[in-house]
């Protein structure tokens, strides 16, 4: 099901600081979700660090970008400090968000693990309503930054 001009499903994650962050406290900021599968994985790694590199792009637009896995914190805090990630990561250790959002897989990799991240983006305007969404079924695929973007630009 689309979640598609609705309200975003609200929650509190904890980042790598293990502080809590809640999305509801973010109104008035457009936000990007970014749900990956696993730290330190190749397509994972090259995705967060293109949002890195133009993360001046996001400030501009008044977003604020978060990266969603369900690694624990202290992993997805390695991952944030050697690739020196320039934008929260958060855990969803325990799937809630991930299955809010329609983003779980049931088979990644070729192998049935249950309950990893889906590769998918989703822009949330500053009354807290999806305005883009997009869930990839192929974990190799990097969400259309073009679109986000667009997207982005058309909130402002």
């Amino acid at each position: 099901m689309s979640l598609l001009n609705t309200n975003a499903p609200d929650f509190t994650l904890y980042n790598t600081a293990k502080e809590p962050v809640t999305l509801s406290s973010l109104k008035g900021k457009n936000v990007l979700l970014l749900f990956f599968p696993f730290a330190f994985t190749g397509t994972c790694t090259k995705e967060l660090c293109s949002v890195r590199d133009d993360i001046s792009y996001y400030d501009s637009v008044n977003a604020t970008v978060f990266g969603i896995s369900v690694d624990a914190p202290f992993a997805l805090g390695k991952f944030r400090e050697e690739q020196k990630l320039n934008m929260e990561l958060l855990s969803d250790f325990n799937k809630t968000v991930s299955t809010a959002y329609n983003s779980l897989y049931e088979v990644f990799g070729g192998m049935k693990l249950e309950g990893v991240s889906k590769r998918s983006a989703f822009v949330i305007d500053k009354n807290g309503v999806v305005r883009y969404e997009e869930i990839l079924e192929n974990a190799g695929d990097i969400p259309d930054f073009g679109k986000i973007k667009a997207t982005l630009d058309n909130l402002n």
